[in-house]
């Protein structure tokens, strides 16, 4: 009887767990909600106006996730097949990922069987609120990160449904949603600013990112930028091993 009891405390504690790492992530993604649903809507309707059905535009959020690539996918469907051309314009826009990679590593260490997962739902907004606090206090890092992974994407495929389904039914235009998304990366990121104890890394990163836009244009500073930011932090990696030898 003791222990069928103490099975019943751990099966009620482990279910409290998961409710507050779900709890927890919710409100933390509300404003990511509001900009994927505006954004996915518009990319709805922009799928159908191009003559998609429905399933498309739900088929892709939901297997390519990755917002810039599908609206990019969009043109590279209706020209010529050309794979190796879709390749490496997916590797350019996408190269970012690698070092989000990079950053993610420790943070999923101990994640056990959700790591594919959220390594497949890694998007900008995701890494932004998992780097920023990936195990807030009174959840379970794992779950809180699935969580917060899986409500984005939830948000992202659901906008882009509804937007596919209201595309069907009326005309819309869409010129002037994309902002949503520059708006809602402010606020993420001023919200990691005023947490943040050491500014060092952020304020690198805007202003090697402002030195590149203005050497290499708005269409090709991306990549530049994070090699940029990269080399840095590695120099001054390396300078702070050898103040510290």
């Amino acid at each position: 009887m003791q222990r069928a009891q103490e099975e019943v405390d751990e099966d009620a504690g482990a279910s409290g767990t998961i409710l507050g790492s779900l709890a927890a992530a919710f409100p933390r993604t509300l404003p990511i909600m509001a900009g994927f649903l505006v954004l996915g809507i518009s990319y709805g309707f922009l799928m159908t106006s191009r003559g998609f059905p429905v399933i498309y535009p739900l088929a892709m959020s939901a297997l390519i996730y990755a917002g810039s690539m599908e609206f990019v996918t969009v043109d590279l469907l209706m020209s010529t097949f050309n794979p190796w051309g879709a390749l490496m314009l997916t590797l350019m826009v996408n190269a970012r990922h690698l070092f989000y990679g990079l950053a993610m590593l420790p943070v999923f260490r101990g994640t056990g069987r959700k790591k594919p997962y959220l390594i497949f739902g890694m998007c900008d907004e995701t890494f932004a609120l998992e780097s920023a606090d990936p195990h807030p206090a009174g959840t379970d890092k794992g779950w809180y990160l699935f969580f917060v992974t899986l409500l984005n994407q939830i948000y992202w495929v659901g906008g882009a449904t509804l937007g596919a389904v209201l595309g069907n039914l009326a005309n819309f235009d869409t010129k002037g949603l994309d902002f949503v998304l520059t708006a809602m990366f402010l606020v993420l990121f001023l919200e990691q600013w005023r947490q943040a104890e050491a500014r060092v890394p952020a304020l690198i990163g805007l202003l090697a990112s402002l030195a590149c836009l203005l050497v290499f244009g708005p269409d090709r500073f991306i990549i530049p930028s994070m090699v940029v930011i990269l080399a840095i932090f590695i120099l001054l990696d390396f300078h702070n091993q050898r103040e510290a030898s």
